[in-house]
């Protein structure tokens, strides 16, 4: 395969991964006419497969399919022998119906369950394009070829993606009802405050009642009484120094002899 080719299979298949939940192994739904052509083009039919879906796949087959085959004498033995190598598809038809049918019972109208259909049939072909997210594998001149996705399915995807950009029906209950569309108003920030690691702290006093605190606070009249008859003393020794040595008339000096200070009286 080229790889311009592999490179839109890689692409094409993501998008079914991502989009509408694919996971490997696919799982292939081969009808008779597909296990016919693989036969007479020789190809490795599950080899192909993988290389055409860039992953690991699961060969299913529905026993309608392979009653047509039956039907179809000794000559399509090969391709019988190659259809019982896939996996029986249970298909709940209790007689056989036609191949086309059957397959379009088991896709159903939403292909719940995720089948990727390999098929030759023009007419089935047509019917799964109206149906989103299948995607269809055929032959053509022995070259194993995946469809590009149909308008169903781009549409499918368009709207998966919408439904995802908006919250789901558990979400939406969790959310806050808004009755009122008037805006919150905001907070205003006023001036900060200093910081407390760096404020002193005050010292606790001791749990007194608000009188006696009050008294303690305030000086009582005795010991004002004191403190004014110690400031009289004081101004009245300060005035006897003075009126002493002005009586006497001599100064004091002090006189520096042999590393001595000695007090000297002189006479003015």
């Amino acid at each position: 395969m080229r790889q311009k080719r592999a490179k839109a299979y890689r692409k094409l298949m993501s998008l079914y991964s991502m989009s509408f939940g694919f996971r490997q192994p696919y799982q292939v739904l081969v009808d008779s006419e597909m296990c016919k052509a693989s036969i007479s083009q020789k190809l490795d039919f599950a080899k192909q497969l993988g290389v055409v879906l860039q992953g690991t796949v699961k060969p299913m087959i529905t026993q309608c399919c392979i009653h047509e085959l039956y039907l179809q004498g000794k000559s399509e033995q090969p391709a019988v022998d190659l259809a019982k190598i896939f996996e029986r598809r249970k298909c709940n038809h209790r007689e056989p119906i036609p191949g086309d049918e059957c397959l379009a019972s088991v896709v159903g109208e939403t292909n719940k369950h995720r089948y990727v259909v390999a098929t030759q049939s023009q007419e089935l072909r047509s019917q799964l394009r109206a149906i989103p997210a299948v995607p269809i594998v055929h032959i053509n001149r022995s070259v194993m070829i995946l469809e590009p996705p149909s308008a169903a399915t781009l549409n499918a995807k368009e709207t998966v993606e919408e439904e995802a950009l908006h919250p789901s029906a558990p979400e939406k209950a969790g959310l806050p009802s808004a009755t009122s569309t008037e805006p919150t108003p905001k907070k205003k920030r006023g001036p900060k405050g200093p910081n407390p690691l760096s404020i002193k702290k005050k010292k606790a006093k001791a749990d007194l009642p608000n009188g006696q605190a009050k008294k303690q606070d305030q000086p009582t009249q005795r010991e004002v009484g004191q403190k004014r008859k110690r400031e009289e003393t004081n101004d009245s020794a300060g005035a006897d120094e003075q009126s002493f040595e002005g009586g006497s008339g001599r100064k004091r000096r002090r006189r520096k002899q042999n590393g001595t200070s000695s007090l000297v009286q002189q006479s003015t």
